[in-house]
């Protein structure tokens, strides 16, 4: 596998996390999870909270204090009626009996509000009650609100209490000189009324006053992370740059209105590593260019000496006098070799080629007279292989280079021959893979066999340059290792992909190429 640093190394890490997500599910999971609480939504989220708590602060202490100050009113009149009824019940000149009319006394003096309940109590027993209503006229309280109103202790506080029937009042208790006690209480209906009525005001105030706030909350946190937004836009752009080789032009930097912000350091820091990210960019784009250059031309200038090696060689051979047999075999091992090492020069200018852009031949190619011609070779070649093909019977037919995509299938069917034990059975496809999206139809070419498979730490480095699989497929002859990565950069420069899947007893690579 490519490590931090190796070419195509962020692209193969993305197509693995890609690859992990689909095989777990995650894309179904992450629709039904719900929306993501973003830094906007955070931010609106505690204004929000802030206004309902400090809104709900200030109701609860307003209510609460004119609450108390409107009992605190209504007290202050219980009092001067319950002043008024013990004047009417006492005597300077010694203790009144109670009077025949009962509760009445209390409540035709002048000056007592209405809705003022009065009641006279022998012995923690209604001696006779009575209220005033609406129109002035006199009325009995039911049972239960007698009882409530016998119970009230005999101290003269003012004492919150529930008539059955009547509602809320303030009630106070007195004794009087005859031997027996009074009970005043005035209603709180008008206290409790105003109360609700400031309460429903702060409600409603309070709602306007949230919706407002949010609705200038998100224009402020709107404006105050447009930078982020750009930095999020710029670094989105730059991680869609093909970024794996090429000379790469970055986006133009994050504007900084203000660095003494935190989004103005953000975005400083971000167009610093920008800098720093194009600087290391060039960088390496000018150390590869370096390298593909210089193994371009050693293998350009590799190629003369090599041919004359071999040219020397093969004339030694047939020169017509009697060598000695160890003369004649270092003069075959030497043909062999300058053989050898003229493949791997050849395979070396050509990925060299490939890495500096050059554009193939777009010629049209007909693909299934393409796969019949090479299974025919890789038949003559490997006559121990049990060797299939299966192609349509119409033409198939791509834009491309002919001889480049057949050096691909060679590639293909001699990593087979070479890698498998005899007798493996090795299958070629070519069928049409129609396609609905953009990408428009393609055509895909597979190479399987029976042999004993790919081990899964060989698979991760497979298309390598100079990666070989001794480790997990038996080697029977040489190779330069650089045969899979001539398929890769042949197909990409097609702008084709190529993948291999593998196991015990199943090995296949597949060709998928456009049709133009």
């Amino acid at each position: 596998m490519t490590n931090p640093g190796d070419p195509g190394h962020a692209a193969a890490a993305r197509r693995a996390a890609a690859e992990r997500a689909e095989a777990a599910g995650v894309t179904d999971a992450a629709a039904a999870r719900p929306a993501p609480k973003t830094l906007r939504r955070r931010l609106l989220i505690v204004v929000a909270a802030l206004v309902v708590l400090v809104s709900a602060i200030v109701g609860l202490v307003s209510v609460a204090v004119l609450h108390n100050q409107l009992v605190a009113r209504l007290d202050a009149a219980l009092e001067q009626a319950t002043d008024r009824a013990g004047r009417a019940l006492d005597d300077p000149g010694g203790p009144l009996p109670i009077p025949p009319e009962g509760a009445e006394v209390l409540l035709r003096i002048p000056g007592q509000p209405v809705g003022t309940v009065a009641a006279l109590v022998v012995d923690r027993t209604i001696f006779a009650s009575s209220t005033i209503d609406e129109e002035g006229e006199l009325v009995q309280p039911s049972p239960d609100a007698l009882r409530t109103l016998a119970a009230v202790p005999v101290d003269r506080e003012p004492r919150t209490v529930e008539l059955a029937g009547l509602g809320d009042y303030r009630a106070i208790a007195a004794p009087t000189n005859g031997g027996y006690s009074f009970v005043v209480a005035l209603p709180l209906d008008e206290v409790n009324a105003t109360t609700a009525q400031l309460g429903i005001t702060i409600v409603i105030v309070a709602l306007a006053g949230l919706a407002g706030a949010l609705a200038l909350g998100a224009v402020t946190v709107r404006r105050a992370l447009q930078p982020l937004d750009r930095v999020t836009e710029t670094a989105t752009a730059v991680s869609d740059l093909p970024l794996a080789r090429g000379d790469v032009e970055l986006p133009e930097q994050v504007p900084v209105d203000d660095e003494r912000t935190e989004v103005g350091r953000l975005a400083t820091s971000f167009n610093r590593m920008l800098g720093h990210v194009a600087s290391a960019l060039s960088a390496r784009e000018q150390s590869e260019r370096k390298v593909r250059r210089f193994v371009a031309d050693a293998s350009h200038e590799l190629r003369t000496p090599l041919a004359s090696i071999r040219g020397y060689a093969e004339l030694t051979r047939m020169h017509g006098g009697e060598l000695p047999p160890d003369v004649v075999h270092a003069i075959g091992r030497i043909e062999s070799e300058s053989l050898r090492m003229t493949e791997l020069v050849e395979d070396l200018l050509l990925l060299a080629r490939l890495d500096e852009g050059r554009e193939l031949r777009r010629d049209p190619v007909d693909l299934r007279q393409l796969v019949v011609d090479a299974v025919g070779d890789a038949q003559v070649a490997g006559p121990d292989h049990d060797w299939r093909v299966a192609v349509p019977a119409e033409p198939v037919t791509v834009a491309g280079d002919a001889s480049r995509l057949h050096q691909v299938l060679a590639n293909l069917l001699a990593n087979a021959r070479v890698h498998t034990p005899e007798g493996t059975k090795v299958v070629v496809r070519l069928q049409p893979v129609p396609s609905t999206d953009a990408a428009g139809d393609r055509v895909r070419i597979t190479v399987s066999d029976d042999g004993p498979g790919i081990g899964p730490d060989v698979r991760a480095t497979l298309f390598e340059r100079f990666a070989r699989g001794d480790a997990s497929r038996s080697r029977r002859a040489g190779s330069t290792g650089l045969g899979l990565a001539i398929v890769r950069a042949v197909v990409e420069a097609h702008r084709g992909t190529v993948a291999v899947d593998s196991g015990p007893g199943r090995t296949e690579f597949a060709v998928e190429l456009p049709v133009d």
